[in-house]
């Protein structure tokens, strides 16, 4: 295994120009006042979408614009640039909008709205070039499969970024690479470039959260100006370059933690959904075999629907309970304790396994008719099995996480 380092711990052109398409969007309001409204009525669009947006393996270009004009990228934008800086109650509200509708749709909107996030952490040149557009989008990942190599006034950097959902439709990516320090193991950096400087591989093809268009995306020695690179291991500890953003409380939330509810927001979105369609087909269908003519009427069927929305109860308390954390914090300008941010990681972890288990329940309980793929609950239990194997959300490896701080060790992370 090859060791980072993540700060003290081992472990140029317009976005407009990227491929000459012009401003997407552009029509947005300009406040975000009503986003969560205005994404509930694209849902009958987003929805009648998700089973194209599966064979495609992408989110469509109608689902896309509408989404962008909307407002829904708009979220995490400095307000300087035309963006909302949007409470995380409200983008968790949104996000879980669109999952609702769309588990993939829901999964590149939340990345999306992370990597404008972390943009907005570069330095404030960086920031100039990357939204020149409110309605810009922004992908990236956290998986350091590339090099940069320190040349004058910045880097030159090679490699496969795996997992970089939605970059089809991206005009930007936050690319992660690990560089040569001199001495001791490799300093891990996002490096921000425009997605026409890079290729990317027609290689997505999995069963869950299928239409996120989470493509490997490959730079060839391209050059990163000094000014669009951002050290991972000082923003884990607080410490960005952007000057003015550097007293925003908005922009001091931390990102890892923020990606805790965005992500809480596909799994509550999914398994709402499962919820919503279960309650339709119980009244549409019986149980085969059985005296049952109508599901509904069945005692197992009200145990099964009790159960399974009681699990995803319990996640929205979860879920309402790291928001209220995270917001209070930055509220208030006070810093986390490693307990209170391995408790969130463990939160997200299990709050998807809740939602997990509930579309599972659902699942088991809709009867055969429900694997054609025109069904959204076997599509919904696929989308909540594959947002649970993300390394970050993984439920099992959070709670070994807190259940190390709660036993008085380490993390064993740095990445809280």
């Amino acid at each position: 295994m090859t060791d980072v380092r993540i700060g003290a711990t081992v472990m140029s052109r317009p976005w407009a120009e990227s491929g000459g398409r012009p401003l997407a969007g552009s029509s947005a309001p300009g406040s975000g006042t009503g986003l969560v409204e205005r994404v509930r009525a694209l849902q009958p669009l987003i929805r009648s979408h998700a089973l194209r947006t599966e064979q495609e393996r992408r989110v469509t270009g109608e689902v896309v614009e509408a989404l962008t004009g909307a407002g829904i990228h708009r979220m995490n934008v400095p307000r300087r640039h035309g963006g909302y800086q949007s409470s995380l109650r409200t983008q968790v509200d949104a996000l879980s909008a669109v999952s609702a509708a769309c588990g993939s749709a829901g999964f590149m909107a939340l990345i999306q709205a992370g990597c404008a996030f972390i943009a907005a952490l570069f330095p404030d040149e960086a920031q100039d070039e990357i939204f020149t557009g409110p309605d810009v989008r922004v992908g990236g990942t956290l998986v350091p499969g590339s090099r940069a190599a320190a040349v004058e006034g910045g880097y030159v950097v090679s490699g496969n970024s795996p997992f970089a959902t939605g970059c089809q439709d991206a005009d930007w990516h936050l690319l992660t690479a690990l560089a040569d320090t001199g001495e001791g193991p490799p300093e891990m950096l996002w490096l921000a470039i425009p997605m026409a400087e890079l290729k990317v591989l027609d290689d997505w093809n999995v069963t869950g959260l299928a239409g996120s268009g989470s493509n490997t995306v490959v730079a060839q020695d391209v050059h990163v100006p000094a000014h669009r690179v951002l050290p991972v291991g000082p923003l884990l500890s607080g410490a960005f370059p952007s000057r003015r953003n550097g007293g925003d409380p908005f922009y001091r939330m931390p990102v890892l933690l923020l990606f805790c509810a965005w992500t809480a927001a596909n799994a509550l979105g999914l398994a709402r959904a499962a919820l919503t369609e279960f309650g339709e087909r119980i009244h549409q269908r019986g149980i085969t075999y059985t005296f049952y003519e109508r599901q509904h009427e069945a005692p197992v069927t009200h145990l099964q629907f009790a159960e399974a929305e009681m699990k995803v109860s319990a996640a929205e308390l979860l879920a309402a309970d790291l928001i209220g954390l995270i917001e209070s914090k930055a509220a208030e300008g006070e810093p986390y304790t490693t307990r209170e941010r391995a408790r969130i990681r463990a939160q997200c972890g299990y709050l998807t396994r809740s939602c997990k288990e509930a579309a599972d329940l659902i699942g088991s309980a809709s009867g055969a008719s429900s694997l054609h793929r025109e069904a959204p609950v076997q599509r919904i239990v696929r989308d909540l099995n594959a947002l649970s194997l993300h390394s970050f959300v993984n439920p099992a490896a959070n709670l070994e996480l807190y259940g190390r701080v709660l036993s008085g060790l380490d993390a064993g992370t740095p990445f809280l």
